[in-house]
């Protein structure tokens, strides 16, 4: 039995690790300025608006696509990959949970080939 760690969900697991301290070095430098976080997200132009609001839709389909597909996969936990999120960032727990998926998926072919021999 392997471990299932496939190349795919290693690339999906840095990614996620560069989410995860990308996203907390800008919030980490946010909170030792003292930034309003919400308040510039929404009122400091439309640019930002825009990929405030792109991000957010996105989150939500992301969000819609982590309890579908784990519980057609028989994933426990995806509950804990959104709430996760806003702990931390989307850019952390999607990619991650996208390395689980793969683990998951190698884990499910590799138990279908060894009923299959």
């Amino acid at each position: 039995m392997t471990r299932h760690w496939t190349p795919l969900a290693v690339v999906y697991l840095v990614a996620a690790i560069a989410g995860l301290v990308g996203t907390w070095t800008y919030n980490a430098i946010a909170i030792a300025e003292r930034n309003d976080f919400i308040g510039d997200l929404v009122s400091s132009g439309p640019a930002v608006s825009s990929i405030t609001t792109d991000l957010l839709v996105v989150a939500v389909a992301g969000s819609i696509l982590i309890v579908a597909e784990s519980r057609r996969l028989g994933m426990r936990f995806a509950w804990a990959y959104i709430v996760g999120s806003a702990l931390t960032a989307f850019a952390f727990t999607f990619p991650l949970w996208l390395s689980m998926r793969e683990r998951r998926l190698a884990s499910m072919r590799e138990a279908a080939s060894d009923v299959d021999v």
